[in-house]
């Protein structure tokens, strides 16, 4: 009589040792692909994280060089010689006299 070969299906029927032990460690089987598929979603959650962090140190950079700029062009502005070149186009011009200091004398009696 001549051999039978044995397949997948025969060492998978319940009445094999093989299958026994399959079946006996299925739920661990089942954890260990759970806890797989939570390590794949976390380094994935991870790497978005990472992702965005950098765009936003983009950003920030870019609005850091954007208010130095905004700074560097109000002081240059606000010097009096560019405010005088600005307001000659109305008339207005600096009097040349020097600031006078008012100076008010308190009275002793309080």
């Amino acid at each position: 009589m001549a051999k039978k070969k044995k397949g997948i299906l025969d060492f998978a029927m319940l009445g094999t040792p093989l299958a026994s032990i399959i079946l006996k460690n299925l739920p661990y089987v089942v954890f260990l692909g759970f806890l797989g598929t939570i390590y794949i979603a976390n380094v994935h959650y991870a790497e978005n994280t990472l992702r965005e962090i950098k765009q936003l140190e983009r950003e920030i950079n870019e609005m850091r060089w954007q208010l130095m700029a905004a700074k560097a062009n109000l002081m240059y502005n606000s010097k009096q010689s560019e405010v005088l070149k600005k307001v000659e186009s109305i008339g207005l011009s600096d009097s040349g006299k020097k600031a006078k200091k008012i100076v008010i004398k308190k009275d002793k009696e309080s």
